[in-house]
């Protein structure tokens, strides 16, 4: 474990080094257990919902005119509303 922390970076005190050694080692074992489990022929999985793509299709629709939405604008410029600089 020493060897990890060492990786990591770490200096734990040995009262949190013991934690630290428990859980680890708790981990090691429970991928231990998942290694013994046969996967061959077994497709990833890439989402838990049984959907495929479920995007709308593209469409061009007509919007509004730019000159009807510049029409109000209290200021503009070049074709696009104008505002007050936030950035210096």
């Amino acid at each position: 474990m020493k060897k990890y922390e060492a990786m990591a970076k770490l200096d734990l005190p040995e009262k949190e080094h013991q934690w630290v050694s428990e859980q680890a080692e708790m981990l090691l074992t429970s991928f231990s257990a998942l290694e013994s489990i046969d996967t061959e022929g077994v497709e990833p999985l890439v989402s838990v919902l049984g959907i495929q793509n479920v995007f709308r299709e593209d469409v061009a629709v007509k919007s509004i005119a730019r000159e009807d939405l510049l029409a109000n604008a209290p200021e503009q410029a070049d074709g696009y509303f104008q505002v007050p600089r936030t950035l210096e």
